[in-house]
């Protein structure tokens, strides 16, 4: 049994761990950074957002305090306004939602698949003469189905704004997350796969306007000038303070050089449950053609999921929900027109998720552990 004395013998997550492991090259960094004395923009933010573009394989890529932020911004640079309608799903972290209604639109939610991502089937249905943009969340890692929901929203002449936060360097058919969209919006939070030392998010894409819009909104929308300097005294359109701050960026710059190596052991250890797991109990994650799945959290799907999770942890295992209760079942979304029962496979699925551990600094032996007592609790 675990308490505030015995810390887990498999945690969720190590923070700790990373630490330790890039300690020696990132004290450098920062006292770099903060004997400059520039702790806004400069720089070290540009490079990490050639860094990021380059990721991304877009043309622009502008750093912002969180993904939250790139949202209201990305929806706002396509036109979205008070009274339109945004399709998304409904099983995301509160935030997606939240950007919609935070400019006065109103989100419409669609069902989702197996995988947990929006279903395109159940897409065209949701169109309407107000519909002004399609948010996929590609949630866990796994990329949405891009190539149906682009042929949708491509049909129908709507824009698609990317809720990359749990997907940075995620890939569908070779073509990375963000790439899909007109715009691609990514978290830095310190839980992600490329994470920073606080908050912080980015947008990315390749539309020049969009990419200046955005620019000059992080900025209280100063006047852009064409070489990226901007006039503080002449203000073209009351914007934001969402910029990046010049340390996260100058560690999130060293930190994408080792993103690869970051997903290819969570890779890894998704494909040690996957041979260890048992598949007539559990639904677990397997990699369909064409994805390249970079393992943000790893979601089992069971029955007696609060039984289990309570098992776990007794077992020094930490364990999370992602997430309990769905967005339009939230009491903020009363008034949105979902009712319980409208949305039956997210709501189902919310009754069976759990998240396993599935960090970097997972052991063989951790994995193993896990899934022993996954088995052992659902045997028949």
């Amino acid at each position: 049994m675990t308490n505030k004395n015995h810390p887990p013998i498999v945690p969720y997550v190590s923070l700790s761990g990373q630490w330790t492991r890039e300690r020696g090259a990132l004290l450098p960094i920062i006292e770099r950074v903060l004997q400059s004395g520039k702790y806004i923009g400069g720089i070290e933010v540009e490079l990490f957002e050639e860094n990021a573009a380059k990721l991304c394989q877009t043309k622009h890529c502008v750093a912002l305090n969180s993904g939250t932020d790139a949202l209201v911004c990305g929806l706002i640079t396509l036109g979205v306004k008070r009274g339109d309608e945004v399709i998304t799903p409904p099983n995301s972290f509160v935030a997606s939602t939240a950007a919609i209604v935070h400019i006065g639109a109103k989100p419409v939610f669609v069902d989702v698949l197996e995988d947990q991502n929006i279903d395109p089937a159940k897409l065209e249905a949701a169109i309407c003469k107000n519909t002004r943009a399609i948010m996929p969340v590609h949630l866990t890692g796994r990329m949405a189905r891009m190539d149906e929901i682009k042929s949708i929203a491509d049909r129908h002449g709507i824009p698609i704004i990317e809720d990359g936060a749990q997907a940075i360097g995620s890939k569908y058919q070779q073509i990375p997350s963000g790439k899909w969209g007109k715009v691609g919006c990514f978290s830095t939070h310190p839980l992600k796969n490329l994470n920073a030392c606080g908050d912080g998010g980015f947008l990315v894409t390749d539309d020049d306007l969009i990419a200046s819009k955005v620019r000059a909104m992080r900025t209280h929308g100063f006047k852009q000038h064409p070489d990226g300097s901007i006039d503080k005294y002449i203000v073209e359109q009351f914007g934001y303070v969402s910029r990046m701050d010049t340390l996260q960026a100058a560690i999130l710059s060293f930190r994408i050089s080792e993103l690869e190596t970051v997903i290819s052991q969570r890779q890894h250890n998704a494909e040690h449950y996957c041979q260890i797991l048992d598949p007539d109990t559990i639904t677990f994650p397997k990699n369909q053609p064409g994805e390249f799945n970079s393992y943000h959290t790893f979601v089992i799907q069971v029955d007696r999921r609060d039984a289990l999770r309570e098992h776990l942890k007794q077992a020094g295992i930490e364990t999370g929900i992602h997430y309990p209760i769905p967005i339009h079942l939230q009491p903020a979304s009363k008034n949105l027109g979902f009712p319980k029962g409208s949305l039956p496979t997210t709501e189902r699925q919310a009754t069976r998720i759990l998240t396993l551990p599935i960090h970097q600094f997972l052991t063989r032996t951790q994995v193993e552990r896990v899934a022993f007592h996954v088995n052992q609790f659902l045997s028949p």
